[in-house]
């Protein structure tokens, strides 16, 4: 990593936490889950695969700190769930180049994403009677739906920054 990427993660680690912040009154999966997605898509194809890992990873803990997340010890299983995401996102958009490139790796990427975090928390977490059974909405279908829509997001806005950054 340069200095210019990293410059830029952190930047995206504060837009993250003030996205988090400040669509935390609405209490709306679907407003915050979006921006959060969008901002680890525009970390993945911004920056890369590395940049992207460290907001994914970092992105659930202060989801806790804020409220947003209900128990610390689920924040690792969402880091794997985000990290899935951006490492299909940077990879497979990578190797596969355009906007059709992207576009698949988006959707794959938020495949991945929903099966990880379904396996995780609905599948091993819930059984094992550490979370309510409720909580597996939460980790179903809905993860699904604002990785696609924070992936498409990016996908509009990136060629936009790369332009204006001259990248």
């Amino acid at each position: 990593m340069n200095t210019k990427t990293i410059t830029r993660t952190a930047i995206l680690i504060a837009l993250l936490v003030a996205l988090q912040a400040a669509t935390r009154p609405l209490a709306n999966q679907f407003i915050t889950g979006s921006c959060v997605n969008l901002v680890l898509a525009v970390a993945a194809m911004l920056c890369g695969v590395w940049s992207g890992l460290v907001v994914a990873v970092v992105s659930p803990f202060f989801a806790y700190l804020l409220g947003i997340s209900p128990q610390l010890w689920l924040a690792p299983a969402i880091a794997c769930g985000n990290a899935a995401y951006v490492a299909i996102i940077a990879l497979l958009g990578k190797k596969l180049g355009g906007i059709k490139g992207g576009a698949i790796g988006v959707a794959v990427a938020a495949v991945c994403k929903f099966v990880v975090l379904y396996l995780v928390v609905v599948k091993l977490f819930i059984p094992m009677g550490n979370l309510p059974a409720p909580v597996a909405v939460q980790f179903s279908w809905p993860q699904l739906v604002t990785a696609l829509i924070g992936g498409c997001l990016a996908l509009v806005i990136v060629p936009q920054l790369k332009k204006a950054l001259k990248d």
